[in-house]
């Protein structure tokens, strides 16, 4: 079962490290493609590496 509290905090502080890095990627004048495609990567491996070491899930009650 997924936590949505858990789920949300933790997307959001993924999309606010993707926003930094999509700032960090226009001042460092990159071109287009990276600047579309590396906040976009971030997003999908950082949920994808939560998932998969668990801090989406709940634990279960006794």
């Amino acid at each position: 079962m997924v936590s949505k509290p858990r789920l949300a905090l933790g997307m959001l502080v993924l999309a606010a490290l993707a926003g930094g890095l999509l700032a960090l990627l226009i001042s460092l004048d990159v071109g287009a493609f990276w600047a579309k495609t590396l906040p976009l990567v971030f997003l999908a491996g950082g949920a994808a590496l939560a998932q998969s070491l668990g801090l989406f899930t709940k634990a279960p009650k006794d």
